[in-house]
């Protein structure tokens, strides 16, 4: 999950992967502009953080990751395996 410190979004989604118990990395891009711009890339030109990746594939933004969790597909996307709470 590539993020900044101030943003809300990130931080959203920072709490929703620690309380679900899913394993993260979080690497902030606030001051290197290259590797922003190399992630955004490989996301398909998507700008905004968080840039959030699952086993190297793209799924998006807090919005989407929010929506993989309403919809209950996120758990799948790490292994169908939940940690505790």
């Amino acid at each position: 999950m590539y993020t900044t410190p101030y943003c809300g979004y990130c931080v959203a989604a920072r709490r929703l992967v620690t309380r679900r118990g899913y394993p993260h990395e979080e690497i902030d891009v606030s001051e290197d502009y290259a590797l922003r711009q190399q992630i955004s890339r490989r996301a398909g030109g998507y700008r905004m953080v968080p840039m959030i990746f699952i086993d190297d594939v793209f799924i998006g933004g807090f919005d989407e990751l929010s929506a993989m969790e309403r919809a209950g597909k996120l758990a799948a996307r790490f292994g169908g395996a939940q940690a505790s709470r």
